[in-house]
């Protein structure tokens, strides 16, 4: 069961990263998310699938704390504490370091979850 649990929560991360992706397309620079009610709507969106990202990555520490140590390229802490901060203080939640997130560590999370995908379901086999 745990790992079906595991298998779920990673292709929600998936999902999640998926519409993270297709938000983020015509955000050419931080400012575009603070600029127009559509960009301050494009950031709450992102920074919600974000949160449910970093809810994801919890829920997997949570069933085994040694899952991610297979994928060290990414900083599981990280995403776990950023959504901490969505969810108890989005006040602080900086629309320039959500760009620096969607730009830079998008890109190579999604190859760490699709590598993580492969695997899991290559285990069930």
């Amino acid at each position: 069961m745990p790992k079906e649990e595991i298998i779920d929560s990673v292709e929600l991360i998936v999902e999640s990263i998926g519409l993270v992706q297709e938000r983020f397309l015509n955000i050419g620079e931080p400012d575009d998310f603070v600029r127009t009610p559509e960009g301050v709507t494009l950031l709450d969106a992102i920074v919600m699938r974000l949160q449910v990202i970093g809810e994801s990555v919890k829920q997997i520490q949570k069933i085994d704390s040694s899952f991610f140590l297979a994928y060290p390229e990414i900083e599981w802490e990280k995403i776990s504490r950023f959504r901490d901060l969505v969810s108890h203080h989005y006040d602080h939640v900086d629309h320039e370091i959500v760009y620096d997130i969607c730009k830079t560590h998008i890109p190579l999370l999604i190859k760490a979850v699709q590598r993580m995908r492969a695997e899991a379901f290559e285990d069930l086999s």
